[in-house]
């Protein structure tokens, strides 16, 4: 007598075959670009930090969700907001850069990717674009 299993029993995690957008947006751009080929998208740089304590922090999350890209990723100690700025949006980049950017736990991006002197020198840079 044959046994058969049953299908319900099936040992593997029933996975959709295609990523999630939220997955796709999470994957580093070097693999995005190897997978998809290149993509067109505008100069930007990226404010990536954890949850602070300080008193203006929740002023700044408001503020930081009106930027073009606003995502919250992890959990636990884990947890972090990405924030994504045009140069277009340059003085709401260096308002919540001056609270955020205290810590050190506060990561700069230039096109998704981290740069030597992001901070020093790339930042700086697009203070210029802010109309006095």
């Amino acid at each position: 007598m044959k046994h058969r299993p049953l299908e319900r029993f099936w040992p593997y995690a029933e996975l959709p075959e295609q990523p999630t957008d939220e997955e796709l947006a999470s994957i580093d751009p070097d693999l995005h670009e190897a997978l998809f080929g290149p993509t067109e998208h505008p100069f930007s740089i990226t404010l990536v930090f954890p949850s602070l304590n300080i008193p203006d922090f929740a002023a700044v999350l408001d503020l930081a969700r009106g930027a073009a890209e606003f995502r919250e990723t992890g959990s636990g100690d884990g947890h972090r907001y990405r924030v994504r700025f045009l140069p277009t949006d340059a003085e709401r980049l260096r308002r919540v850069f001056e609270i955020v950017g205290r810590s050190e736990a506060t990561e700069v991006l230039i096109d998704d990717r981290p740069v030597p002197y992001a901070r020093q020198l790339w930042l700086p840079l697009v203070w210029f674009f802010i109309p006095r």
